[in-house]
């Protein structure tokens, strides 16, 4: 029995230590981390948010079909359906006559070709 008590504690301690280390919007953030392994439901903004400074975000993204990209990501939208802004980006862009979704009303573009996600583009200062 104390031994479980021992390991409860040291894990307690580690992930307590983990989360205080790591606060959001850091991508070793736990909750993130648990996101991105599908273990923790996070909130879409602070994910969203969370993904800018994640530099393996491209693997939440290239190779998945719309399908998954949904499961993951929930809410996928096309260019008409987004902000005037990131229509206008989009418009302009060198990407402008592919399949691309946008992540919500986020400044997350994903890229297709075929039927799987190539690209995964933060739409900025356009």
């Amino acid at each position: 029995m104390r031994i479980l008590i021992v390991i409860l504690a040291v894990v307690l301690a580690f992930v307590t230590g983990w989360a205080l280390m790591y606060p959001s919007p850091d991508p070793k953030n736990i909750q993130y981390v648990f996101w991105k392994a599908g273990l923790y439901k996070m909130d879409f903004d602070i994910a969203t948010g969370t993904m800018v400074g994640d530099p393996d975000r491209d693997k939440l993204v290239v190779g998945k079909t719309v399908a998954q990209l949904r499961d993951k990501f929930g809410l996928l939208l096309l260019p008409a359906e987004i902000s005037p802004y990131l229509r206008g980006c989009y418009q302009n862009s060198p990407w402008k006559d592919r399949k691309v979704l946008f992540i919500g009303q986020s400044s997350w573009m994903i890229v297709f070709d075929g039927s799987k996600a190539t690209n995964l583009i933060l739409v900025k200062g356009c």
